[in-house]
């Protein structure tokens, strides 16, 4: 059993050590804040993001909230089924303009506004030592720094080792990987590295090593706890005061 333990750590510190050795020349491809205006004209419709209609002089469509259905499209009492994604917030716009301009007779220079009301198509994802992992709702406006601080990383992350990858997107666009400090962040205001999430992105908070090396002990060791427990239940030797089951003698 010690042998498998020394095995398991030898692997463990080779693993979380080399698993850093990737270059950080891509960090340039990733785009920084300030470099892009993010906009929610911009932004392509999905099914199960929700829209809300703008329209004070068409009553019909007036604070209409819609989400998108599975087939991609919305309906409307007046003009039906309306195909919307894959289009921008102005695209539907006008295409409501056109399906109702046989109603309405309007002049005003935007008579019909649509906002994006609810963000639920697109994901990215924050994994490992932080306190809310998993799937997070993608606006396009989200950062590296503004993911993690709203996942809030555990006492056992390895703040100064967290990585952005960036998955592949075909066979001919490699995966590209940022490494970031998020100490150095929240700690220097070193923002050289706050880079644009994209949908898709992966965020992994390591273990420090003391962490990992902590974490995989006691999953080798639970099952013997357990076992152990579960045979002094069994044998009645586990009862308070020596005795059987809930500490009752015989």
């Amino acid at each position: 059993m010690k042998t498998s333990y020394i095995l398991t750590l030898q692997v463990l510190l080779f693993l979380v050590g080399g698993c850093y050795n990737c270059s950080n020349k891509n960090v340039s491809s990733f785009k920084k804040p300030h470099e892009v205006n993010v906009t929610l004209e911009e932004y392509r419709l999905q099914p199960a993001d929700e829209i809300t209609i703008s329209a004070t002089r068409i009553p019909e469509l007036h604070a209409q909230a819609q989400v998108i259905r599975a087939d991609g499209k919305v309906s409307y009492e007046i003009i039906g089924d309306v195909s919307v994604a894959g289009k921008t917030p102005d695209e539907v716009a006008k295409i409501l303009m056109d399906r109702i301009s046989h109603v309405y007779k309007l002049r005003d220079e935007h008579p019909i506004d649509v906002q994006v009301s609810g963000f639920a198509s697109k994901l990215y994802y924050i994994i490992g030592q932080v306190r809310d992992p998993g799937a997070k709702l993608f606006s396009g406006r989200e950062t590296v720094m503004s993911a993690i601080a709203k996942a809030v990383p555990t006492f056992q992350a390895w703040e100064e080792r967290i990585r952005l990858v960036r998955p592949s997107t075909g066979k001919d666009v490699k995966g590209q990987i940022c490494k970031v400090n998020f100490h150095k962040m929240i700690k220097y205001g070193d923002m050289r590295k706050n880079v644009l999430l994209e949908e898709g992105d992966v965020i992994y908070v390591p273990p420090t090593i003391l962490a990992a090396i902590g974490l995989t002990v006691s999953e080798l060791v639970a099952p013997i706890i357990g076992g152990a427990t579960a045979i002094r239940v069994v044998t009645g030797t586990g009862g308070v005061g020596g005795g059987g089951v809930g500490g009752v003698g015989p």
